[in-house]
């Protein structure tokens, strides 16, 4: 194919692309939100499901991750609600690492017209600081860590650096543990009906995003500011 042949195809797989992310959220992300605003009715409709009730789960992680439009906070505490915080850390985990590898890979063949989909031009180029940073993956690591970074941007710009996936893999993978175990900690409080305890965990983990979100402004004030 020619150069403009290639541009068409490439336009039309991003415009499909959107279309099909455009009617999941619509009639998979929209029923999907208001299920598990309830977790005592999605821990009900999954007794007796075995096996099927973890692969439903895990796929509404991945899908969660890879729509970047869906908070995942309600489902990391559903997680632990329902399957203990144990297994739903491992659950959460296992369901993000598979949508941050599609993601990795999709963004790396369709580049940032797909990021666009998603994200401003303006929010884009406020991550462009990762690309020309030299510790640009412990820079990284250190975003993916704080709570209240916009993770979702950045697990979509990492695909626009030179980045190894494995790389992307681990640093996404170990940075996110402890926010999700603080979320799937307190959804199991509330399950076990301790609810003292699990508004202690939430409080904590909200002072902690918001000082998360100064230290990220922070941080971009000082790269864009060089």
């Amino acid at each position: 194919m020619t150069d403009k042949h290639k541009k068409v195809v490439g336009i039309l797989m991003l415009l499909i692309f959107a279309l099909f992310m455009l009617l999941l959220f619509r009639y998979v992300g929209i029923p999907m939100i208001r299920f598990i605003e309830d977790p005592a009715q999605y821990r009900a409709w999954i007794e007796g499901k075995g096996i099927l009730a973890q692969i439903s789960f895990v796929a509404m992680v991945f899908f969660q991750v890879v729509v970047a439009i869906i908070p995942g906070e309600p489902l990391e505490i559903c997680a632990g609600y329902t399957f203990g915080a144990l297994e739903g850390t491992f659950l959460s985990m296992l369901g993000i690492g598979l949508g941050s590898a599609v993601i990795f890979l999709l963004v790396r063949s369709l580049g940032v017209k797909l990021v666009e989909i998603f994200f401003s031009v303006e929010k884009i180029r406020s991550m462009r600081f990762l690309r020309e940073s030299k510790k640009r993956n412990m820079l990284t690591f250190i975003l993916m860590f704080i709570p209240g970074t916009p993770k979702d941007l950045i697990s979509y710009f990492v695909g626009l650096t030179d980045m190894k996936l494995y790389e992307w893999l681990i640093i996404s993978t170990i940075a996110r543990i402890p926010s999700i175990v603080t979320s799937t900690i307190g959804g199991s409080a509330l399950a076990e009906k301790n609810y003292k305890f699990a508004v202690i965990v939430f409080v904590i983990a909200a002072i902690i995003s918001i000082a998360g979100i100064v230290i990220y402004n922070l941080i971009q004030s000082k790269r864009l500011n060089k």
